[in-house]
């Protein structure tokens, strides 16, 4: 695979500054075009050591308006970093779109290190990059441009380039900092090499291609760069979104007519209620388990996700207080979801809620979640139908990763019958301290009930799995839900605590 960027070619001084004005000239104006997209472009570099990743930033940097640019490295992890899944710190670090980031070793260091050091057999190192290559196809179909470089030097070109970097004290700035080394192990040349190949060989596509840029002529090197960036750029700019296939989906297959549904909301018993005298009983046992189960989770470092979605005045407000009543304030967060910000807009949907996983020990809250995608981004029309329908994939991804974390994820829809939201609806219009609860939009929404109620069907099939199932509480008596919700989140807790002392 590599012996096409060892051919020795190079450019002449002369030959370089002829090209490099008009070539700088282009790069500005379409990154000036960029910044009026909507489209986030996304720079991998990787590549052996010595062959001069830290420089081409540079240049690119002098080149570019660095106002539109971001660079984060991925050296070792921080405590912060570690206490979240293993990909939330790239989905915080993804740029906002018209903008470019720059992101040395990217999502391929840790995996590729971890393989030469035969921390990772075959499998597992390929299941990694299935990984990775869903990743990137799921950003690609959010308009994302995904460039990769693999920047490339001979094992004799390598050594001198080293030895001549070790020697001279002005560069020794440049030798990044060893990560994910175990046992200060150096993985060899050769071995870099097979695992860059494998790397490559599997995500290497047509929305996410890998270049291979010879660097052993400096010059040349960073003239190949920039035009393929440039080129890159220009095409993206020219052409529409690439039509991506979406993931096989295994879910039987729904009527597209609402009425034509017998959904799951048909079989959730809507009757069941809980006794006035009762309430305050069930309320203080399960309240009172939940905080010392809250704490035992905190010491034991596992976090909790909670997410609440449900009809408007089905009562999330109420359930969401009687599960904060049983925490120390300084345990949970709650995440009001409402409508994206321009902040959250520039980014793909999921950003927003990557970025509010909680630290270890510790609880988050979601009153709405990314389930809007697929709820009333769907219904609305704000999402369009190829968006919405590859949701489904990108939200079970996104769960799979919390709970391989060993984060304990809670899904709550509180369901009453459109009758009783009627009559919440006028309580709420009827009483002052209320009324701020009640607004044009939720009579809109109701009437679409039929199609919210399809939607809902088809998310709680969709995206109720072995690691993260949904559970539909009937709300039409508020006592009951709020206990079962608080007993649904106990049983969960222990359950999880209980697996991780055998």
């Amino acid at each position: 695979m590599f012996e096409g960027a060892e051919l020795g070619r190079k450019v002449s001084k002369e030959d370089y500054h002829a090209q490099l004005p008009e070539l700088r000239t282009a790069l500005v104006e379409a990154q000036l075009a960029l910044r009026e997209s909507n489209i986030p472009v996304i720079v991998v570099v990787a590549g052996v050591d010595g062959a001069g990743r830290g420089e081409v930033v540079n240049r690119l940097h002098e080149w570019l308006d660095a106002r539109g640019l971001e660079v984060q490295s991925y050296w070792n992890e921080t405590d912060e970093e570690r206490e979240r899944p293993y990909w939330w710190r790239f989905w915080r670090s993804l740029p906002p779109r018209g903008n470019i980031g720059i992101l040395f070793g990217a999502w391929y260091t840790a995996p590729m290190s971890r393989r030469g050091l035969d921390d990772l057999d075959d499998p597992a190192f390929d299941a990694e990059m299935r990984r990775i290559a869903d990743f990137e196809r799921i950003l690609s179909e959010d308009q994302a441009l995904i460039i990769k470089f693999w920047f490339h030097l001979s094992e004799k070109e390598q050594k001198k380039r080293l030895k001549e970097l070790a020697e001279d004290p002005r560069s020794r700035w440049r030798m990044a900092p060893k990560v994910h080394r175990l046992e200060k192990k150096e993985v060899a040349y050769r071995k870099t090499l097979q695992v860059a190949e494998r790397t490559i060989r599997e995500t290497d596509s047509g929305v996410a291609p890998w270049y291979l840029i010879e660097s052993t002529d400096r010059r040349y090197r960073d003239l190949t760069v920039a035009r393929t960036l440039l080129t890159a750029l220009e095409s993206r700019l020219k052409t529409p979104q690439p039509d991506i296939e979406p993931p096989a989906s295994h879910a039987p297959h729904l009527p597209d007519a609402p009425s034509a549904q017998v959904t799951l909301l048909d079989h959730v018993d809507l009757s069941r209620a809980l006794a006035k005298q009762d309430y305050k009983a069930c309320l203080d046992e399960y309240q009172g388990k939940l905080n010392k189960l809250i704490w035992q989770a905190y010491r034991e470092c596992v976090s909790t996700v909670m997410v609440f979605e449900g009809w408007d005045a089905a009562g999330k407000g109420g359930a969401v207080r009687r599960l904060t009543q049983a925490m120390d304030a300084r345990l949970y967060r709650v995440i009001p979801v409402a409508a994206p910000t321009d902040e959250e807009r520039a980014h793909h949907y999921l950003w927003r809620f990557w970025r509010q996983i909680p630290r270890a020990g510790t609880v988050t809250i979601f009153d709405r979640s990314w389930y809007g995608r697929v709820l009333v981004e769907r219904v609305e029309g704000f999402a369009t139908e190829k968006e919405w329908r590859r949701g489904y994939h990108e939200i079970n991804e996104f769960e799979e990763q919390l709970h391989e974390h060993g984060i304990v994820l809670c899904k709550f829809w509180l369901h009453i019958s459109k009758e009783e939201q009627l009559e919440r609806f006028k309580a709420r219009e009827e009483t002052p301290y209320k009324q701020y609860k009640i607004t044009e939009e939720d009579w809109r929404n109701r009437e679409k009930w039929d199609d919210y109620k399809a939607a809902v069907n088809e998310m709680v099939m969709r995206t109720s799995t072995e690691f993260s199932e949904w559970t539909l509480i009937p709300a039409t008596d508020k006592r009951y839900a709020r206990v079962e919700v608080l007993r649904t989140a106990c049983e969960r807790l222990e359950r999880v605590l209980r697996e991780g002392l055998n």
